[in-house]
């Protein structure tokens, strides 16, 4: 049921919230459907997740402007869930059903571990990992989606684990499927050049659907639908309804319920880990930036957020769903689009709903070279070159775990790769004078002074780390009218402290409350960014 008071701001918001639902409904049919496939899964499972994520989670959470739904950076996981399962990439499609269902009980169980979060406040642990980290981990996944995904939108399988699919991109190239990679050239050509048109009024068409207004009749023109080879350059090259998107005449038959069996595996559990812990960090991360955007600035409640995604995790799985979170591409498309509350969200599921129902053959029109070079340009903004410049600006120490973190995933796994990125931080850390014994617990005191107000004192390190025990403090002084952080007994403050402080100060300033951060006058800065960590010399 959806609270009074909730329901007391559609009559004055109807009109915008609609339009912007529909104009991220235009953007998210095609992502839904390739972040699916992209996946292991059918492709009306992303559906699936975007309805329950408009229709059901929204109103779970007090975020008023995120768009929650599935998204590429958990494709990564899903794909390697539904792998070590046994998926063979449509070659058995009864082991690749199966493999689907029990990847579905693992999802249920990771919602259900995110609505925990959500009622036992974990939504701080999102606060816990170092700021270079989660860009290395972000930048990897992007770089595996995009070399997943490329030799799909050339009409070729990719075999084989991230590396080596970057060292055969030449192959690819060389092997393609000369109408499929057409479509697929033509596809990624709209999606970059986006990124240049200035004029809103020729962007009113998103990119995604563009992509499919153009290559949707060129695929018709081709006749991708007829099973038949054609010849180009002396060679044979297949065509057929295989290089386009399947989907049920009824959505409701694809309904697909989850089998637990899989939760009596060791590889279970680890991805109802990865897909509760990875799934979490990426919606927390959303809804604070989608915050700092919001016009209102109003702030999302992130354990409620966190209850709001675990509830739609749980309903999206057990119906044949992918994972889902507070997404942020559509999010921020949201915002541009004029939208004023979680009704957007509501009204772009139920467009979902009603074209899946109503227009499934439109659907199974769309080339899946269009849909693989989707994301690729999705895998590229999250690795993009301006990302490692970034990293690279806010200073070389922050740019070797950014690397560090990267090279991990790539060689390993999303768990191992953030871990890998979080030892080379400690690492770092303590080469840079931060004492052992305060990597894990904070040294702080609190003193009150009647002329001066609140003085919060920490001592040795203010780090990734010993941030949550830091920001509780902070957080439990919010309603003092002036508080003073003394960093002047510390040897160290990091480059995540940094960014997270400066966020604070503008979280009081809103509050009518004011927070002051003394002490660093003898610190010197590991680069020239404002938000670098701060070193004290050695005496």
């Amino acid at each position: 049921m959806v609270p009074r008071g909730i329901l007391s701001e559609l009559p004055k918001n109807w009109k915008a919230d609609l339009i912007s639902g529909f104009l991220v409904f235009l953007i998210a049919l095609p992502l839904c459907l390739g972040i699916a496939l992209a996946c292991g899964y059918p492709a009306i499972a992303g559906i699936f997740t975007a309805i329950v994520g408009g229709t059901i989670a929204t109103f779970f959470s007090n975020s008023e402007l995120t768009i929650k739904g599935p998204a590429a950076g958990l494709i990564v996981i899903a794909i390697g869930c539904v792998t070590e399962f046994g998926f063979t990439g449509g070659k058995d499609p009864a082991i690749d059903y199966q493999a689907y269902r029990l990847a579905l009980g693992v999802g249920v169980a990771a919602g259900i571990f995110q609505i925990f979060f959500g009622m036992f406040r974990a939504g701080i642990l999102g606060e816990f990992f170092p700021a270079s980290a989660v860009h290395g981990l972000l930048a990897a996944i992007g770089i595996i989606i995009m070399a997943k995904q490329f030799p799909i939108a050339l009409g070729v399988s990719p075999e084989g684990n991230p590396l080596e699919l970057i060292s055969k991109i030449p192959q690819f190239v060389m092997e393609m499927n000369p109408l499929v990679g057409l479509i697929g050239l033509i596809s990624l050509i709209i999606m970059f050049s986006y990124l240049f048109i200035k004029n809103p009024k020729i962007k009113i068409i998103p990119a995604p659907m563009m992509v499919l207004l153009v290559t949707v009749p060129l695929a018709i023109y081709f006749d991708f639908g007829q099973e038949r080879t054609y010849s180009f350059n002396g060679q044979d090259y297949p065509l057929g309804k295989s290089f386009l998107v399947a989907v049920p005449e009824s959505m409701f038959s694809a309904i697909t319920f989850p089998d637990f069996s899989g939760l009596t595996t060791t590889t279970g559990w680890k991805y109802v880990l990865m897909f509760a812990l990875i799934g979490s960090i990426e919606s927390l991360l959303s809804a604070k930036a989608i915050d700092g955007v919001d016009p209102w600035k109003r702030k999302t409640n992130h354990d409620q957020d966190m209850l709001a995604v675990g509830v739609g995790n749980t309903i999206a799985a057990f119906i044949g769903g992918l994972p889902m979170i507070s997404e942020i591409v559509r999010s921020k498309a949201n915002i541009d689009n004029g939208a004023r509350t979680r009704f957007s969200n509501a009204f772009h599921g139920l467009f979902l709903l009603f074209f899946v129902a109503l227009l499934p053959g439109l659907i199974n029109q769309i080339p899946l070279a269009a849909l693989g070079a989707m994301l690729v340009f999705t895998g590229f903004r999250l690795a993009s070159p301006q990302e490692f410049l970034h990293m690279y600006h806010v200073g070389k120490e922050q740019f070797i775990i950014f690397v560090s973190t990267v090279i991990g995933v790539l060689a390993t796994d999303l768990l191992m790769g953030i871990a890998i990125g979080i030892f080379v931080n400690l690492i770092l850390h303590l080469k840079n004078g931060a004492p052992a014994t305060s990597l894990f617990k904070p040294q702080i005191s609190v003193e009150r002074n009647e002329q001066s107000g609140v003085t919060v004192k920490v001592k040795d390190s203010a780090i990734f780390s010993t941030w949550i025990g830091l920001k509780k403090t902070l957080d439990q002084l919010a309603a003092e009218p002036r508080i003073t952080l003394d960093l002047s007994e510390t040897y160290l403050v990091d480059h995540t402290t940094m960014a997270k402080l400066h966020e604070m100060e503008k979280d009081f300033k809103e509050r009518q409350s004011t927070l002051f951060i003394t002490g660093l006058n003898q610190h010197q800065p590991l680069s020239s960014h404002p938000e670098a960590g701060r070193k004290k010399p050695k005496i």
